[in-house]
């Protein structure tokens, strides 16, 4: 494709997005890429991988194109939020723009005068302007400002910044299959240029993105593709073989199999989610992976009578709780812009609910897991806060303990979480808090205040 024919393609998706946006539909800019590329068979391997470079640039940095737009007086569309990228991020001027329209039939139509002057302004600016309020500044929703000041305190620019950068593509080692030094070796023998991630024993980052999933070692199930930070969360529920586990909103299965290899196959994990068509994508990749200790279940909801059937049963209990995904900005920008204040609201109610019903299965002696992939702190903190206030038989265990496998019984050591963030740990926004429940239910010593955070 021509650079016309891909900035063309950029502007009809931008325009899809805005459209749904409007609609208030809830669809996820990747699924729209997705439906566009498989409607556009003709598009290359390298073609959809600029143009969703593009898409997704515009998605980061909205706030900032829409100020600038509206600045010079232009409509909010496609065209103007491209075009309006490209000046600013530098990779055309005005004269090298002019050529666009020209080099094939499926280019953009020609410039009109007013963009070709707004051309002429733009290209001498950066896209951050003394003038814009930091939540056009730094792209973030504003009604999040004080959410996400408390969140980062002093290092509340470095950590918007960092969640507006691309992420990296990390893999986790499938240990059922190989090990790390073997999967290096191999993708180096394919060309993938990648390194071992330097706080989950089993991660490996790409240095660039690539054709990963054509990989054979994928294919004979070698690893999965997940972020280091996922990773961490899923070794920080310790799931041990023998074990039972019940993963309460499993989804597609990404920490479920990395709970399996944990658990080197034996014992048993229990997968439950309301969507029957996440759990069903979990079903290849179990097969690729050679994982056999998974029993997958559809339930209602969180007060599902089944899962009173489990009461006291599991050893482990990992609630990956529905969230703002606000810690996924990176993957996925237009979420920034498609949750609302509502929403948050909504999602926080539901997490406790999930967090109250979870606790059931716990057995004396077992830890529950709650794990969001959040950085808002109504999600995280609070939420461990308020199920303290309401149990007396669960106690925050140290995460960092925790990861270090350490059996002291000092019970000096700091309460404390996992927290990650991108500016400080170059992985996604997670969260993590480990509960474990007294051996003697009613040992009413073990009701906890709040918690000190850290991370590992």
């Amino acid at each position: 494709m021509t650079p016309g024919a891909r900035t063309q393609a950029a502007i009809e998706l931008i325009d899809q997005v805005l459209m749904a946006w409007m609609s208030q539909k809830r669809i996820p800019a990747d699924k729209m890429l997705e439906g566009y590329f498989k409607s556009h068979r003709y598009i290359g391997s390298k073609d959809r991988g600029a143009i969703s470079e593009l898409v997704y640039w515009v998605l980061r940095h909205k706030a900032a194109l829409e100020w600038w737009i509206d600045r010079e007086n232009q409509r909010l569309h496609g065209r103007s939020f491209v075009f309006t990228a490209l000046v600013l991020r530098k990779e055309y001027n005005p004269q090298t723009m002019v050529s666009l329209p020209k080099d094939s039939q499926y280019s953009p139509p020609p410039f009109t005068e007013d963009e070709l002057k707004m051309f002429d302004i733009l290209v001498r600016f950066d896209l951050a302007h003394a003038d814009m309020p930091d939540h056009v500044r730094l792209n973030y929703p504003e009604w999040m400002d004080s959410l996400l000041h408390e969140s980062f305190g002093d290092s509340f620019e470095a950590a918007l910044h960092a969640l507006n950068e691309q992420a990296s593509t990390d893999l986790r080692v499938n240990t059922l299959k190989t090990t790390r030094e073997q999967l290096l070796s191999e993708l180096a023998k394919e060309g993938f240029e990648c390194s071992a991630t330097t706080v989950s024993p089993l991660g490996i980052r790409l240095a660039k993105r690539g054709p990963i999933f054509a990989s054979p070692t994928f294919k004979q199930g070698y690893f999965e593709v997940q972020d280091e930070g996922s990773q961490i969360v899923a070794q920080l529920v310790d799931a041990r073989a023998g074990q039972r586990v019940i993963d309460f909103c499993a989804g597609a299965g990404g920490k479920t199999l990395a709970m399996a290899a944990d658990m080197k196959n034996k014992g048993r994990i229990l997968a439950w989610d309301t969507s029957e068509k996440r759990l069903t994508q979990m079903t290849p990749r179990l097969r690729r992976a050679g994982v056999d200790n998974v029993q997958t279940h559809v339930i209602e909801s969180e007060q599902d009578a089944f899962i009173k059937r489990h009461k006291g049963t599991a050893d482990r209990v990992l609630v990956d709780a529905p969230c703002s995904g606000s810690g996924t900005w990176r993957r996925n920008p237009d979420l920034k812009w498609r949750f609302t204040r509502q929403d948050l609201d909504e999602v926080v109610a539901l997490q406790q609910s999930i967090l109250q019903s979870a606790a059931r299965l716990v057995k004396p002696g077992g830890r529950l897991i709650y794990a969001t992939c959040s950085i808002v702190k109504e999600e995280n903190e609070h939420q461990i806060t308020k199920f303290l206030t309401s149990v007396n038989n669960f106690r925050v265990v140290c995460a960092k303990k925790v990861w270090d496998k350490s059996n002291s019984s000092d019970e000096t050591t700091s309460v404390s979480y996992l927290e990650l963030a991108p500016h400080q740990d170059g992985v996604d926004g997670f969260f993590a808090a480990v509960l474990e429940r007294a051996k003697d239910s009613g040992d009413a010593a073990l009701k906890s205040g709040n918690g000190l955070e850290g991370a590992i």
